[in-house]
């Protein structure tokens, strides 16, 4: 019984923030048309203001985020065409980041380059991985386990450990940059001021929430791994 509450327990902590990030930012998705200007638009005029014109403001087939190296601020279709408070809310977080670019924030430098370098370690650890199995057949030697153990690392671990040296970074684009802006300009009704401040907790809590499920996978192939 106590093993089923600790499991459940576990589980909560690893799961929990990342549908309680889920919720918020669903929860403020609605109504739809609460603002007159799109997330968007909002980015657009919001990086003008900041004198970064030459950023540009582009739709994202995946997540919400800025691309340092192309020096884009990229959303989703509902948050890039929306105009719910989710949208702006959401927009502004991502121009943070962009202002953060702008001023060298030391923190978003050092997440982008251990970013750049996890795409190598990612494919080589992948590739490690593969062949592990095979030279533990041929050498039958424990230098395959010590292969593998490497290769798990490399492309599990090294995303997990950029996704938790994140967190600095947006709570600074969040409360340090765009709630300043989102204020100053008053872009947003004043009764929605509470609620926007949950949806950029939210923000930067996304890869926190995603370092955590990154973790669990690391705990399943360590566990596969020791069978």
């Amino acid at each position: 019984m106590i093993f089923i509450a600790a499991a459940v327990l576990l589980l909560a902590g690893i799961f929990g923030p990342s549908v309680w990030v889920q919720y918020t930012l669903r929860k403020y998705a609605t109504p739809s048309d609460r603002y007159t200007g799109t997330g968007g638009e909002l980015a657009r005029e919001l990086l003008d203001r900041c004198g970064l014109a030459e950023v540009s403001v582009e739709i994202s087939d995946h997540t919400d985020h800025y691309d340092p190296l192309a020096k884009s601020v990229r959303l989703a279709k509902a948050n890039l065409e929306g105009r719910s408070l989710t949208a702006l809310t959401v927009a502004a977080h991502e121009v943070g980041h962009a202002t953060q670019d702008r001023d060298a924030y030391a923190p978003l430098r050092l997440r982008t380059q251990m970013a750049i370098l996890t795409i190598p370690a990612q494919k080589i650890g992948a590739a490690m991985l593969m062949f592990s199995p095979i030279l533990a057949l041929i050498t039958r030697t424990p230098l395959a386990g010590g292969l593998m153990l490497l290769g798990g690392f490399l492309s599990l671990g090294t995303e997990t450990l950029v996704h938790m040296i994140t967190l600095p970074t947006e709570m600074n684009a969040s409360f340090s940059r765009a709630m300043p802006m989102l204020d100053k300009g008053n872009y947003l009704r004043r009764s929605d001021i509470p609620h926007a401040r949950r949806i950029l907790r939210a923000c930067a809590w996304t890869y926190i929430a995603a370092s955590l499920v990154s973790l669990l996978n690391i705990g399943r192939w360590w566990a596969i791994l020791r069978r």
